[in-house]
């Protein structure tokens, strides 16, 4: 059963959302166009890397609980294995790309908290289920703040129990905070931030 909460939760006022489907809208069309026609030859690496077809599909948990499929570049084969090449594309957060479609489509935005599956969103505390007032996003002050969790993962003994008592909890925080604070301009910073964030691993 879909998480779910009722629509007139208290999260951003109308005029935040109004302006914050506006960013999303504007730079999905700015970028769509530009990105093409990489994430086409990223699709073919990946399909010939992974030997399946090198878009991935999957239900993620959005806005008030209602699942949607989300887009990313194949990472990982049949086999569930991760070769060198997908490693790379996950350390720059390329498999995300595709996801501007969603965003454009509306199931997400630029700036929230991460999509999840629906076995992990169902375990949100009432407390937490403030976070599914708000569409899902590309990036976040989360996922800012554990850009490199898979780094911080592959360092723990047991990365399940870690992540359900740790990692978890404390993005909930942060995204919390972020809808309680919430200004468009703040959107903007992450956005920044994330892209500069990918630059930068690039360059390493």
């Amino acid at each position: 059963m879909s998480p779910s909460i009722p629509q007139q939760i208290i999260g951003l006022s109308t005029s935040q959302k109004v302006f914050k489907r506006l960013l999303d809208v504007l730079l999905s069309l700015i970028l769509i166009p530009t990105l093409l026609f990489p994430v086409s030859i990223l699709i073919i690496l990946a399909t010939i890397d992974t030997k399946i077809f090198g878009l991935f599909f999957q239900n993620r948990v959005g806005q008030y609980g209602k699942e949607f499929t989300i887009y990313k570049i194949r990472t990982y084969d049949r086999n569930g294995e991760v070769s060198k090449f997908s490693k790379k594309i996950r350390k720059y957060k390329l498999d995300e790309i595709p996801q501007i479609l969603n965003i454009l489509l509306g199931q997400m935005s630029f700036v929230g908290p991460r999509p999840d599956v629906l076995e992990v969103m169902s375990t949100l505390s009432k407390s937490d289920q403030v976070i599914l007032s708000i569409k899902p996003g590309l990036t976040g002050p989360a996922s800012l703040h554990y850009f490199n969790e898979e780094a911080i993962l592959a360092e723990q003994e047991d990365p399940i129990a870690y992540t359900n008592q740790i990692l978890t909890p404390k993005k909930n925080a942060i995204n919390k905070d972020y809808i309680k604070n919430y200004h468009i301009f703040n959107d903007v910073n992450y956005i920044y931030k994330t892209t500069l964030h990918v630059f930068q691993n690039m360059a390493l």
